[in-house]
């Protein structure tokens, strides 16, 4: 199965979906190579990079259900092939 790196963009405005995006995280643990979440008070937000290396289907799958939870958003920028 051919991979690739990517990295997932998450916004976060409702604090009470950490649990549901460390689930989901946790869920595809295998294919991620690092995180990092920055808290953001001023917005009112908190944003979190997740850099993967997967199959094309599988970070799509991921950011899916990523982007699914209630005030969340996820946007997925993909390697060159």
């Amino acid at each position: 199965m051919e991979t690739r790196a990517a990295v997932i963009a998450v916004i976060v405005k409702d604090t009470e979906a950490a649990n549901e995006i460390n689930a989901v995280l946790h869920e595809y643990g295998r294919y991620i190579i690092g995180r990092m979440g920055l808290p953001y008070p001023k917005k009112g937000i908190s944003i979190i990079s997740v850099a993967v290396d997967a199959s094309q289907d599988v970070i799509n799958t991921l950011a899916g259900k990523i982007g699914r939870i209630k005030g969340v958003t996820a946007k997925t920028v993909y390697s060159p092939e």
